[in-house]
């Protein structure tokens, strides 16, 4: 089986997040940490977790990247276990039976998240559109031959969209030539 663990590829996670999750924890997507707030309300670090952040299953911190890897099932117990204990503990759920409940809900969608090859790396999207948080995941691989993982060596990219801005530099080269 393959489960999600959390990556950092530089130290901006330490920066961009108010608790940064550890390199090589299991990962959920973490939405649920939003479900009681007005993400319209977030700001700074939290809306930052909000927007792109997996959440490190022994730390609670997050982690913008996620990566594919095999796991036993004694790993995905393991996970299961500490997500219910820290939803009984920390997060109020009445009691271990419906926290391990709601761990192994969480646990199978990081899995059903797998469905790509091994060392794969996920990014997530939210937004919050009706009341409702909607997430898009998109995957990274790694160009040409697997060499160790740096921040810039990703190329190809699957899923969804993200609105962003372009930018014409050949343009804005010629502009600012013609602009002296």
């Amino acid at each position: 089986m393959k489960l999600l663990r959390t990556i950092r590829l530089d130290p901006s996670d330490t920066f961009v997040f108010e608790r940064a999750a550890e390199p090589g924890e299991w990962a959920v997507s973490g939405a649920f940490m939003f479900s009681h707030l007005d993400p319209a309300t977030l700001d700074g670090k939290a809306r930052a977790a909000f927007r792109g952040g997996f959440l490190g299953a022994a730390s609670f911190g997050w982690s913008t990247l996620a990566q594919i890897v095999m796991a036993r099932e004694e790993d995905r117990d393991a996970v299961v276990a500490m997500l219910a204990q820290k939803f009984h503990e920390q997060l109020g759920a009445p009691d271990l039976a419906a926290a391990r409940a709601a761990a192994e809900q969480e646990v199978a969608f990081a899995a059903s998240l797998c469905d790509h090859p091994q060392d794969t790396l996920i990014a997530v999207h939210r937004t919050s559109e009706d009341g409702e948080i909607r997430e898009a995941f998109r995957t990274l691989r790694p160009r040409g031959e697997r060499k160790p993982m740096r921040a810039f060596s990703f190329l190809e990219v699957e899923g969804e969209e993200e609105p962003g801005e372009t930018v014409d530099l050949a343009t804005l080269g010629r502009e600012g030539r013609s602009d002296k």
